[in-house]
């Protein structure tokens, strides 16, 4: 098995006629990777339309065989137009390197609506998984067998990644006949660690410490900040017991059905059985705060399909730390009113952002020290101040202003990141089609986060119309940082009262085609952390609402705000 650093990439020999290229998403690159190592096996290529039809319908391939995600290759309208049943598509990663080919069988255009009911249960936008299938997939599915022309070289961790077929060799080789996997996309503590060498003495079995570090949710701690904590972790296993790998696979949030997903997958990799918790693979609304799925219904769909999948799910106790006996214990070992402490996870992030103590019954020092060096307190992280609203409604004026008063404060380098400034220096060959307007937003959004990622405040003024794009950059910006949504929600009448440039009534004449608010629509934030309508307060006053704010929630200290 060869885990070694890797060296320079060869360049492999290019031998099929490919019609098309086509460069590879993030999530592409996970799923074609699990196609062609076996992690997804029995699948040999993306879905086609029977097969997907199928495994929206009843969780199955269309010759029966148990599958419950579609693994769908999503390419634009442009695209499909020039393709065919038979041709060739080159399949490249962002380097332009050819990974795989592709024999186009199917193109077809799905109800994507009907796909995420089927698969999420709903069409609430505010599920991750609903959100990226209705607003950031292409709408053409293309479907076929692919071919491996080279795996990809993972730089970081190299040591922790097995292929299915290496790890079934290094089990074998130790004599592990029954391997229990942990999957996880969160950093482990010492809960996990006790639930998990529980679980695995319960049924006398090695444990698979397996945690995805693909695509997970936009918030979640970094893989590579975890992956240093899971090393710090495995050290507190007995030795010869457990191993650590790592899964490059993209998380879709589906519940149940990814919850019978990952233990497909585990099983491609040599496990006989996995632990599933409460809610497994199941996001949170981020508006309401409810989940999506019944608490067990993962665990039931996992049990109702063990003797087809080949592997035993094994359920994940609820533990919590009993004070008088010094350790974890699961909920039906205590005594009634016995002493017992817990925290969230929502609590650790609230701890980490405002430098407070995480004691060390919860988690371990080393741990919460990797979470530290890349989780700074609030005051000390990069924000970006996303203000939103229609032409004339006085996000300019509040931005310049706001960036005055950041500067008098100081602390951090400031840039103003206003929609004519970057019209002109980023955006110039851009006209005003919705998607332009879009691919606008996204540059704003892609500065912004290089910004917050090197701890500066990015203020942004755009009119940003569309509730998909701001969200695709708040998901863009917050594993980084701080994100501050403000509605600045004047009124249009009063917007038209302003018109300096006399755009309104330009757009009134016919004169400019797609004007938000006269012939296009302004979608109003659901949910922003602050709205201001300049037409009831002044500037200063507006500032001070936004300074505030930002206090409140820790980004500036108390002396400076």
């Amino acid at each position: 098995m060869n885990h070694s650093t890797p060296n320079s990439r060869p360049w492999p020999a290019e031998s099929q006629e490919i019609a098309l290229d086509l460069p590879l998403t993030a999530r592409h690159l996970c799923d074609l990777e699990l196609l062609t190592n076996g992690g997804f096996a029995p699948l040999t290529g993306f879905l086609g339309q029977a097969d997907y039809a199928s495994v929206l319908e009843r969780m199955r391939l269309a010759d029966g065989t148990l599958w419950s995600m579609p693994i769908m290759l999503d390419v634009s309208e442009d695209m499909a137009e020039r393709l065919s049943a038979g041709d060739v598509l080159g399949l490249r990663d962002p380097e332009g390197v050819l990974l795989a080919t592709m024999t186009i069988e199917d193109l077809w255009e799905p109800d994507r609506e009907l796909e995420a009911e089927a698969v999420f249960g709903t069409l609430d936008r505010n599920h991750p998984g609903v959100a990226h299938l209705l607003e950031r997939t292409q709408p053409v599915y293309v479907g076929g067998p692919v071919e491996q022309v080279e795996a990809p070289i993972h730089y970081d961790f190299p040591h922790l990644r097995y292929t299915p077929a290496q790890l079934k060799e290094l089990f074998a080789k130790r004599g592990w006949e029954k391997v229990i996997a942990f999957q996880t996309r969160n950093p482990m503590h010492r809960v996990h660690q006790e639930l998990t060498f529980r679980a695995a003495r319960e049924i006398e079995a090695n444990l698979l410490i397996h945690p995805v570090v693909g695509l997970t949710q936009p918030n979640d701690v970094n893989h590579y900040t975890r992956v240093r904590c899971y090393e710090h972790i495995i050290k507190r296993y007995p030795e010869q017991t457990t191993q650590l790998a790592l899964l490059n696979l993209a998380m879709r949030m589906a519940g149940p059905r990814e919850a019978l997903w990952h233990a497909l997958v585990r099983k491609n990799h040599g496990c006989t059985h996995i632990i599933i918790g409460r809610d497994h693979a199941g996001p949170r609304n981020a508006a309401t705060g409810d989940g999506y799925y019944g608490p067990y219904e993962a665990q039931e769909l996992i049990s109702n399909h063990a003797d087809e999948t080949g592997i035993q799910m094994v359920s994940f106790h609820e533990m919590k730390y009993s004070e008088g006996r010094a350790q974890y214990v699961t909920v039906d070992e205590l005594k009634p009113d016995e002493p017992v402490r817990e925290i969230s996870g929502t609590e650790v992030r609230r701890r980490l952002a405002e430098g407070l103590e995480i004691p060390d019954w919860f988690s371990y020092p080393e741990v919460v020290a990797e979470l530290r060096k890349t989780h700074p307190p609030r005051a000390k992280q990069g924000i970006t101040i996303f203000l939103t609203g229609l032409s004339g409604s006085g996000k300019s004026t509040l931005a310049n202003a706001l960036q005055v008063k950041l500067m008098e404060l100081g602390g951090r380098q400031i840039t103003l990141l206003d929609g004519d400034i970057v019209r002109k220096n980023l955006s110039s060959e851009l006209g005003f089609s919705k998607e332009h307007r879009n691919l606008n937003i996204q540059r704003i959004g892609f500065v912004a986060s290089e910004i917050t990622k090197n701890g500066g405040i990015a203020i942004c003024a755009p009119i940003a119309p569309y509730t998909a794009t701001r969200r695709e950059v708040r998901d863009l910006i917050e594993p980084h940082g701080g994100f501050i949504e403000i509605h600045v929600s004047t009124p249009l009448e009063v917007c038209e009262q302003r018109d300096r440039k006399g755009l309104y009534k330009k757009a009134r004449a016919g004169e400019i085609k797609e004007f938000t608010g006269i012939s296009d629509p302004y979608e109003e934030p659901e949910h922003p952390e602050l709205t201001i309508d300049t037409s009831l307060v002044q500037p200063d006053h507006a500032v001070q609402q936004i300074l505030l704010k930002l206090e409140n929630f820790g980004y500036l200290t108390g002396e400076s705000g």
